[in-house]
């Protein structure tokens, strides 16, 4: 079982973006260190609490930081851009790093409707999302689908593309398009079975891929002790909440409010999203990673680990790279 992470370079409470930013070089440094697959990036908008918004640009930040290990989006929400603008700025990256540059795509606006028109998005782009992916295909393999535009950077790179999804939409896409799936089973678990089982089979193979693969998301809080994780786990899930609430209402909560916030059925509709975690020590997370695999069907989970402060989070991807001997299986 292959292990990866997703960084939302999430900032702290008490630290700056630019704080955020010189933690995620850490944070790849460190799973670069220890084994870990990849490490991807998500595209969101107006959140104060993530500052991955500039997808291409965190990438060629932390590439430029590290050697070996692949780095990419999960995802690019490719509606919000222009297939050529995307194909040109991975194309650049590849160019620039070689062969460990990954390109994830969405079709979710990944931020608000607000926010959504602030991007001058027509809100009925995801329905082009099909054609939008062959046509940025087409640019990355250099047989542009378009009459004389070409992506320069781009054309001939061939950077490997990945379906993300937390529907049977994406499930059934990949599928068509002999694409890897990685399902959003971090955020939305609730369809995670169904659509990996319609992903499976139904896929047709392709130039890039002969058999499927799937990626699943399981968020992570490992410790020394099992005390320590549930302790890190518990501030996480209070962030979460108090994050997503916040949001919402313009405004940050005292620790009282957050207190009677988690109580409420609003808070336990967000939790929810957290349902698949793996919570204790090296060896319980190991345990837990691998039956959820297993369950899964999955061939490489993209780990989320929660613990709010820099140090808790690094701790817990080095904690959950030894139980799960991954150096030793690269």
């Amino acid at each position: 079982m292959k292990l990866s992470i997703l960084d939302l370079a999430p900032v702290a409470p008490g630290q700056s973006i630019s704080d955020s930013f010189k933690s995620s070089v850490r944070l790849a440094q460190t799973a670069e260190r220890h084994g870990y697959e990849r490490v991807w990036y998500a595209e969101h908008h107006n959140m104060p609490t993530i500052a991955s918004s500039a997808t291409s640009l965190v990438i060629s930040h932390v590439a430029h930081h590290t050697e070996t290990i692949r780095l990419g989006s999960g995802g690019v929400m490719l509606p919000n851009h222009s297939p050529l603008v995307i194909a040109e700025q991975f194309g650049t990256l590849a160019t620039i790093y070689g062969d460990r540059i990954d390109l994830g795509l969405g079709r979710a606006p990944g931020t608000d409707m607000t926010t959504l028109r602030a991007l001058r998005r027509d809100p009925s782009a995801a329905d082009s999302f099909p054609h939008d992916v062959l046509e940025l295909q087409a640019y990355l393999a250099g047989e542009s689908r378009v009459p004389t535009v070409q992506a320069t950077p781009g054309a001939g790179t061939n950077v490997p593309l990945y379906i993300l999804g937390s529907s049977l939409f994406g499930a059934k896409l990949a599928a068509q398009l002999g694409l890897p799936y990685s399902f959003a089973s971090h955020f939305a678990p609730a369809a995670l079975h169904e659509a990996i089982r319609v992903y499976r089979d139904e896929f047709t193979p392709s130039d890039q891929l002969s058999e499927p693969y799937v990626i699943a998301g399981a968020g992570v809080a490992a410790a020394e002790t099992a005390e320590k994780a549930h302790e890190v786990f518990n501030v996480a899930k209070r962030h979460r909440v108090a994050s997503f609430l916040g949001r919402n209402a313009k405004k940050e909560f005292t620790e009282a409010e957050v207190d009677m916030l988690m109580d409420t059925p609003q808070a336990e509709q967000i939790l929810d999203m957290m349902r698949y975690t793996a919570v204790g020590t090296g060896e319980q997370v190991a345990e837990y990673l691998q039956h959820f695999a297993t369950a899964a069907q999955a061939d490489e989970l993209i780990t989320i680990h929660y613990p709010t402060q820099e140090e808790d989070r690094l701790n817990s991807v080095m904690i959950t790279a030894e139980a799960s001997a991954l150096a030793t299986a690269k």
